[in-house]
């Protein structure tokens, strides 16, 4: 808006003074003096009493005091060249008038000031020396007293004419707008629009100086705007306008229009933005007495307004910066960063409203994708900020932004947003094509400051917001491979992007689909090669400031291919090793579990991979190309089934007992378990580990089905899967002892627990009881293994090799043989291994001895009392394996032996004295059952 006036002659500003026209303005905002009546008087009385009196102490001032005639010169000259009305009926008008050409002397006195203000250069000699003061400069005091002016003029001669819903009114700010509002007399000339718009003008006028307009915008930027709205853009109602009325024309409207979008370009942005946030409407305000008084609401006018102008804001340079610092600064938390930042911080609301406004594509922009190429680079800046207080409030806003644009705009988040956020980590994926002039050894395709931020962005984005939207889910999923890659590498040494790598991880591993997410982890360990992974040129290098940057890999020597191949697979042990420190903390998830199951299924496949798959039947025919690649085969086969066991054998000592979380990852291990039993018998390739596994895993169904847990209908669903398993293992297995529980639990789940044998009942507890310390069992054990060891001697050769050695020892004879081909000395190993206090060499050993009695060997049928009292005594034991091959010893022996062996067995199970636990007796019992269902009608003449 243009200036009022142009300076006077600078012969009269040259002998006013600053403190001359401020002592003026004080003598205006003199409190009133109180008469006899005035405890009678109305608060109104007492304003306008007070308004005529300070106006005709002046003008008295003015004609008396002849040092204060250069001051009156000056009004008179500016009062002349203004081109509003001074004189009005209205003393409220009257006392803004003054007060208003008071202040413009006072800038151009100042204007004048400064313009003649001609500092000499500094002396070097005293640096220390302050810069000479402006003589323009107003101190404290001085700029106390011309705040108060202001809020008089503002109150006075801009409040009052605001129409309803247009800023905020004065009778909700204070007491005292409250009496303001009733004493101003809108009926007298000049009009309302008229005096609005002559105070608008000289409050800008007066701004034209740089400290005066910090102090007209500091407090009172809003009451001008919303001033200069309705000057400028308020529809007029023409149809009610009579020919007395006074209006303003076009060029008076155009230049109110021009105004408003001067003043907020010229003022702070983040100010410029929160006044426009109050013009375009607010909360209601509370009274003093403490009702509710509703607000007008904003006209249509204004709020259109108000959008358009804070959507100019928003897309201007730094505009989203403004914009958050605006709305968080104007929601109580003072400057951003300041002492309630942190409260502020945490109010999750605020937060989202920012979003939403930042989400939103303005009318102004030409299109979404316009809008959100220009938005999105300000957005990921907001990440950056070094400012600890304020970085915290704009990183919330910049997370709940991020994920409210990639919730109603995912293709458009995808392209402006994380593909520019994951741009370091695509960069050195084996997918992407490396330029030629980034191939040299020892370039750095992505720096530490690249990489930090990339892998702090990630984490506030995807950790910190928590909400796994598909968009930002798929996003991140090609990348996965080269951020485990930086994980291993962090765990070589410290680096503070090692737990955060680890949370981000753990966080999409944890929301992937279970498929997707067990796909990334064989990527991980190097069984999938289809995985994205760091590109075979990159390898991470520690940065100068404690970071990790990514560089081109230098050359390999033929001296060094020992080397480089060493490093390789150290390389990939440690891989395999964090996997399975990373897998340690997705247990309560059962994604530890889902993947031991795939690695045990693998097994399965190698157990059942015929081993001249890939031989050629014929090398004469071909070439050495084909030879070569068939070689490669080979050694790729052999590398991921060592890779396999490797990873076994890792989550089998890593994972706790708790790695499965629910009945379908329990009957998938069992399952798996099964299918791996089944294809060793199709190889002939029993062992005695693969019968340990497979009891095992049916005591983890016989448990289940024992009660252990609350089964349902759809868990029994689940289990019937294994029921076919089941049937093949009950029916070829050669242990019969796993045979019988088989097929006992292959009832049970038939029948839904209806009927269960006491065999499963038996393999629950012995399953149960593993959990339990063994201390005082394996103290028994070695008793009753000292105890025999001094007995056989007296039976079989010495051999003190043997006897000497107390090492978990395996016999040799499980593996079938012809009869008489058992010598002594394996004899002795086995009856030795009896009473070994390691419950799978006893088991295996009494399994042994079993077979050898069905197989009629001479040396076993000839020591058939010292066999019963070997299988007799291990009865006692708590072990399922144990006593249930007791069981069987003792029932193939009465076989052979009938007539000696049941009168002594029923004499054991009648006798009330007898000194054996009554478990001992159900075992026995148990015994004779098979006895006589083997023996049948026989049984009866034996006896």
């Amino acid at each position: 808006m243009a200036a009022v006036t142009q300076a006077p002659g600078s012969r009269v500003l040259e002998k006013c003074g600053l403190e001359q026209i401020l002592e003026a303005l004080k003598l205006l905002l003199s409190p009133g003096g109180s008469g006899s009546n005035s405890l009678q008087s109305t608060k109104h009385d007492i304003l306008l009493a007070t308004l005529k009196s300070n106006l005709s102490a002046l003008e008295d001032k003015f004609l008396k005091d002849p040092h204060w005639k250069i001051l009156k010169l000056l009004r008179d000259e500016i009062a002349n060249e203004a081109e509003w009305p001074q004189d009005s009926v209205d003393v409220t008008w009257r006392f803004t008038s003054q007060t208003l050409l008071l202040l413009l002397c006072l800038k151009e006195t100042m204007l004048c000031l400064a313009a003649d203000f001609n500092p000499g250069k500094p002396n070097p000699k005293t640096p220390e020396t302050a810069p000479a003061l402006s003589p323009d400069t107003l101190s404290i005091s001085q700029q106390k007293t011309v705040q108060s002016v202001l809020q008089f003029v503002v109150t006075l001669g801009v409040c009052p004419y605001l129409a309803p819903g247009v800023g905020v009114p004065l009778r909700f700010r204070t007491e005292f707008g409250a009496v303001v509002q009733d004493v101003v007399c809108l009926s007298t000339a000049p009009s309302a629009t008229r005096r609005l718009y002559t105070s608008c003008r000289a409050l800008l006028s007066v701004a034209q100086h740089a400290s005066l307009g910090s102090l007209v915008f500091c407090r009172h930027l809003g009451d001008i705007a919303a001033g200069l709205c309705q000057l400028g853009f308020c529809p007029s109602k023409r149809s009610s306008l009579s020919p007395e009325e006074e209006v303003l024309t076009e060029e008076e409207r155009a230049l109110s229009r021009k105004a408003l979008r001067d003043i907020l370009d010229q003022v702070y942005q983040p100010l410029a933005v929160r006044e426009l946030l109050i013009l375009q409407g607010g909360p209601p305000q509370s009274c003093s007495e403490g009702k509710m008084q509703v607000r007008c609401r904003a006209p249509a006018w204004l709020r259109r307004l108000c959008g358009q102008l804070l959507s100019e804001r928003l897309m201007r340079p730094s505009g989203v910066q403004a914009v958050v610092r605006g709305i968080l600064e104007g929601a109580g938390a003072g400057a951003a960063g300041g002492s309630d930042a942190e409260a502020t911080a945490a109010d999750w609301k605020k937060c989202d409203l920012i979003a939403k406004i930042l989400a939103s594509c303005p009318q102004q922009s030409l299109s979404p994708e316009d809008y959100y190429r220009d938005i999105c680079p300000q957005i990921l800046d907001l990440f950056h900020f070094q400012d600890k207080l304020a970085a915290r409030q704009f990183q919330r806003v910049a997370t709940t932004t991020f994920l409210t644009m990639s919730r109603e705009q995912p293709q458009l988040a995808a392209k402006y947003l994380l593909q520019p956020m994951l741009a370091p980590l695509h960069r050195c994926l084996n997918t992407a094509e490396i330029p030629e002039s980034d191939k040299v050894p020892g370039t750095i395709l992505v720096t530490e400051e690249q990489l930090s931020r990339c892998i702090e962005d990630i984490y506030k984005v995807y950790v910190v917001g928590n909400e796994p939207l598909p968009v930002l889910v798929d996003s991140l999923l090609p990348v996965l491979g080269v951020l485990f890659s930086l994980y291993c590498f962090t765990k070589q040494s410290v680096s503070h992007i090692r737990s955060l790598c680890q949370e981000i991880l753990l966080w999409i591993l944890g929301r992937l689909e279970r498929n997707k997410a067990v796909a990334s982890l064989k990527g991980f360990a190097g069984l999938d090669k289809s995985v994205p992974s760091l590109h075979s040129l990159c390898h991470f290098r520690a940065a100068p400031q404690g970071g990790v940057m990514i560089t081109i890999k230098e050359a390999v020597c033929d001296e060094d291919e020992d080397e480089a191949l060493y490093q390789r697979v150290s390389s990939e042990q440690c891989r395999v090793e964090h996997l399975g420190g990373l897998l340690s903390h997705c247990q309560e998830c059962g994604l530890a579990g889902d993947f031991f199951i795939f690695c045990l299924k693998e097994l399965t496949h190698m157990a059942v991979e015929n081993e001249t798959e890939f031989k050629m039947k014929s090398f004469s025919n071909k070439s050495l190309l084909e030879l070569e690649q068939h070689q490669t085969l080979l050694v790729e086969g052999q590398e991921r089934k060592l890779l396999v066991l490797q990873l076994v054998a890792l989550l089998c000592e890593r994972m706790s007992e708790q790695i499965f979380t629910n009945i379908t990852q329990v009957v998938d291990f069992v399952a798996a378990t099964l299918q791996r039993a089944c294809a060793s018998l199709a190889h002939q390739a029993e062992s005695t580990v693969e019968s340990q596994t497979l009891s095992m895993s049916m005591g983890l169904v016989a448990v289940m089905l024992g009660g252990a847990i609350q089964l349902k209908s759809s868990d029994f669903a689940v289990l019937k899967q294994l029921l076919p398993l089941l049937e093949k293992v009950s029916s070829t297995y050669p242990d019969p002892v796993i045979q019988e529980l088989a097929a006992d639990l292959r009832i049970t789940i038939s029948t839904h627990g209806a009927f269960s044998t006491e065999t499963v009942s038996v393999a629950a507890q012995s399953t149960l009881n593993k959990k339990d310390p063994e201390g005082k069992r394996e103290e028994q054990q070695q008793t009753s293994y000292e105890r025999y060891s001094d007995v056989s001697h007296g039976h079989l050769e010495p051999q003190q090799s043997h006897v000497a050695s107390h090492e978990v020892r395996e016999p040799s004879t499980t593996a079938k043989q012809k009869s008489g081909s058992v010598t002594t000395e394996e004899l002795q190993e086995a009856l030795l291994s009896a009473y070994d206090p390691q419950i799978p060499t006893r088991a295996a050993a009494l399994r042994t001895l079993s077979r050898w009695i069905e197989q009629r060997e001479a040396k076993i049928l000839g020591m058939q009392e010292k066999l019963l009292k070997v299988f007799l005594e291990n009865l006692e034991h708590e072990d399922t394996f144990v006593y249930l091959s007791a069981i069987q010893g003792v029932a193939l022996l009465s076989d052979v032996y009938p007539e000696k062996i049941l009168p002594g067995l029923l004499a054991q199970y009648d006798s009330s004295k007898d000194r054996h636990t009554p478990e001992t007796r159900m075992k026995v019992g148990e015994i004779l059952m098979r006895i006589v269902r083997a023996l049948g009608e026989f049984s009866c003449s034996s006896l």
